[in-house]
């Protein structure tokens, strides 16, 4: 076994234990970005060949108060899969690690996108429509000491995700300005805007589809795209109830049980 097939299995038995690991980026200080990409893919296949299937795309380190708090300068990507989506609007705190709540916006697309030289308009044209979202990631590395190789071998701290029922056409709202605020137990925590994602969600999306195209992979007709924190993330524990409001988009709220 070499040594990214042993770092994928680590990272597949602390989520199955909820025993997270040291940094990957400390064991091996040599790994590039590349690496850490085909370690991601390396537990996606075998949850494909478990019976999973990809429902969409997360992107992640979008927001400057996201690349702050890990001491990164730029945005990576991860898989989700249909056992991630929430439902009901409830999830246990016990099946996690270290969990962590974002607010954002998804997009649905309606038609492919493959890079190179995807641009935010062309992304709103493949646009079914836009949700309001909230993500939860989760580290399988101990207290969160990652960097941008830990995060993208650990599927960009992929776990759950849940989305609004409300579906809005994005070429009738202007998303950079969509406002965001933040709630925490009823208590609102922080807030944010859309330009606070790479100047404009959909350039998120364009991001990640010429990423994509790098790879000769495209974005899918039917694909769910998470654009990005509009905020940093905040801790969650059992009891804990998030709520995401937006103007134009609604509310998304999320409650954490035991």
């Amino acid at each position: 076994m070499d040594r990214i097939e042993s770092i994928a299995l680590d990272l597949k038995k602390a989520e199955a234990s909820r025993n997270p690991i040291g940094a990957i980026s400390k064991r091996f200080p040599d790994l590039a970005i590349e690496d850490a990409y085909r370690i991601q893919l390396l537990n996606i296949d075998a949850e494909l060949k478990a019976g999973r299937t990809i429902t969409g795309k997360k992107i992640g380190l979008t927001s400057l108060a996201m690349q702050n708090m890990l001491g990164v300068n730029q945005p990576d990507f991860g898989h989700l899969l249909d056992s991630m989506e929430v439902a009901g609007g409830e999830v246990s705190r016990s099946t996690m690690i270290q969990p962590k709540v974002e607010g954002e916006i998804a997009f649905v697309l309606k038609g492919d996108l493959k890079g190179p030289n995807v641009t935010a308009k062309e992304v709103l044209e493949a646009t079914d429509y836009v949700v309001a979202s909230i993500e939860i990631v989760d580290s399988r590395v101990e207290d969160w000491k990652i960097n941008i190789v830990d995060t993208v071998a650990d599927n960009a701290s992929s776990c759950m995700y849940a989305i609004s029922s409300r579906r809005i056409d994005p070429n009738l709202v202007d998303l950079k300005k969509v406002k965001m605020e933040f709630f925490k137990n009823g208590e609102k925590i922080n807030e944010g805007v859309g330009t606070d994602v790479l100047g404009d969600p959909a350039n998120c999306v364009a991001w990640l589809a010429n990423t994509l195209g790098d790879f000769g992979v495209q974005l899918k007709k039917g694909d769910l795209i998470l654009s990005g924190a509009f905020t940093a993330a905040l801790d969650a524990d059992a009891g804990d109830v998030f709520r995401a409001s937006f103007t134009e988009l609604g509310d998304i709220e999320v409650k954490f049980t035991e």
